[in-house]
């Protein structure tokens, strides 16, 4: 397993395809991989369906790819913020399609696709319309509702610091949900805003293992 070091961004978003599930990692605009999407609106790609904890900030990252009327469905915890503007006109003039679920809830089954799990039981929604369609099971007296893994073709995510094996630390809480997205993807591109030798990163402190990492991209005003 090798992990490449790319030049631009536009290289590390190469190959993304129409209709592709694309995993964006960020919290609001805490870790999102701001220029990776502005490179994947570039690259053209359409027809996408996006996971990630919020629909978009402003004008910018997320908000931008939607903007360019790439994404066909959002699936995330977080649609309606007050400056989601870009999202809500979409979705209100019946234009982008939207899955809630709920933050916790995503988190999991972006680990449950990571680790193999094929589906599991959780009380978080049940008795709502969150589980609506969904089979809901009682255990232990409290009902729980059966949630699929979500999987990705691609997933993009911001780290502040990567070794040249693609080994991957992160800054305080731009963290969030890069390291569950990292193992739920088959191709996972992680913009950085430093790489270092293979061996500078002491390997207690790395938190996303090369092993998950496929392409690298430096980015110099990326926190």
């Amino acid at each position: 397993m090798t992990t490449q070091l790319c030049a631009g961004t536009d290289e590390a978003v190469a190959g993304v395809q129409d209709g592709a599930t694309v995993l964006v990692g960020g919290f609001g605009m805490a870790g999102m991989p701001v220029a990776l999407i502005d490179a994947l609106i570039r690259q053209g790609a359409t027809g996408l369906t996006v996971v990630s904890n919020n629909a978009g900030n402003g004008d910018t990252g997320l908000a931008a790819l939607l903007a360019a009327g790439r994404v066909r469905k959002v699936v995330c915890s977080f649609p309606r913020q007050t400056d989601s503007w870009v999202f809500d006109g979409l979705y209100r003039a019946g234009r982008i399609e939207l899955e809630v679920v709920p933050q916790g809830t995503l988190a999991e089954r972006l680990r449950a696709a990571g680790a193999g799990i094929g589906a599991f039981y959780c009380p978080t929604g049940a008795g709502t319309l969150l589980a609506e369609g969904k089979e809901v099971r009682e255990i232990d007296g409290r009902l729980h509702v059966l949630e699929y893994p979500i999987r990705g073709d691609v997933a993009l995510i911001g780290a502040h610091r990567a070794d040249r094996m693609g080994n991957l630390v992160y800054r305080k809480t731009a963290r969030n949900f890069g390291p569950v997205m990292a193992t739920a993807a088959t191709t996972v591109v992680a913009q950085v805003r430093e790489v270092v030798e293979t061996g500078a990163i002491d390997p207690e402190t790395v938190v996303t293992p090369s092993i998950f990492v496929d392409r690298v991209v430096q980015v110099a005003d990326h926190s």
